[in-house]
């Protein structure tokens, strides 16, 4: 239990980091955007440097974005998965802070690519743990519940208003670079996580009990138990089948291999459900 935990905050501390050089050595001297809350910050502390010619840091304006949005999350989504989503925050804030805005490149192009694979790797590690960078990922999850739409769809609205003003308030091409970054950032987490809300696992066992009841402990979740007989062996088994969010994905991986390291688990992407499934 320890070693999991401290493994969680290691990868979202490693993830702020990687998320503020992203920004600080390739995004933001060349005016080109992350997505979600990141960006916004981004383009809100563009703005306020170059039209207002008030010096505004995309740190602290993130963490502004982010306080009411935690307040949101902790009673709407879970409170284990703020307080995660917080220290990321904080994280990636501290280091945009302390890190200095570098330039290695003035190939806008170099920047763009660069700065959403260093981005999406940080975004990646941290939903791989189940945690979140905060900002759109907790709106988006609370959205969802209340309208039963896929989170992808929010995500789309907020990262085409960000490229729709990059577009606008500076040059045009700005606009078509972040929708690069964007493209490379979902890619790259696409290949460490998976964007889709909800997953399937099948998980081959002998402890199919004692699964069940931990599994129970941490998440309230359907599980069908199905007999099962190993081809090679013969013995008899259980399958266990049920449907969780990418967030939970992290808890169940431990209390497996807590309960039954030796358990066989496969886990497939689910683009969709039919039926009841527990939003809150």
């Amino acid at each position: 239990m320890f070693i999991f935990e401290a493994k969680r905050i290691i990868i979202v501390i490693l993830g702020g980091l990687l998320n503020a050089i992203s920004l600080n050595f390739f995004l933001i001297g060349a005016n080109v955007y992350a997505s979600g809350f990141t960006g916004a910050a981004q383009l809100v502390a563009s703005v306020f440097n170059d039209f207002l010619d008030i010096g505004v840091s995309t740190g602290i304006l993130l963490l502004l974005f982010n306080i009411p949005v935690a307040i949101l999350g902790w009673f709407k989504v879970g409170k284990g998965f703020t307080v995660y989503s917080v220290v990321s925050v904080l994280c990636t804030t501290l280091f945009l802070e302390f890190i200095p805005i570098i330039g290695f490149s003035e190939d806008i192009i170099l920047n763009a690519v660069f700065g959403g694979v260093i981005g999406g790797t940080g975004v990646g590690m941290t939903l791989k743990v189940g945690a979140s960078t905060g900002g759109m990922d907790i709106v988006a999850m609370v959205l969802s519940r209340m309208k039963d739409r896929p989170i992808g769809t929010y995500f789309l609205a907020l990262n085409a208003v960000i490229i729709a003003l990059a577009g606008i308030l500076y040059e045009p091409e700005n606009a078509l670079y972040t929708l690069l970054t964007l493209y490379v950032t979902t890619r790259v987490i696409d290949a460490l996580h998976t964007r889709h809300e909800k997953v399937t696992a099948m998980i081959i066992t002998h402890k199919a009990d004692e699964l069940q009841q931990e599994i129970h402990k941490t998440m309230v979740r359907g599980i069908t138990i199905l007999p099962a007989k190993g081809a090679y062996t013969k013995s008899d088994k259980s399958m266990m089948y049920l449907v969780v969010t990418r967030y939970e994905l992290y808890d169940l991986e431990r209390i497996i291999n807590e309960v039954d390291p030796n358990a066989f688990t496969n886990i497939v992407q689910t683009t969709g459900i039919f039926g009841f499934f527990r939003k809150d």
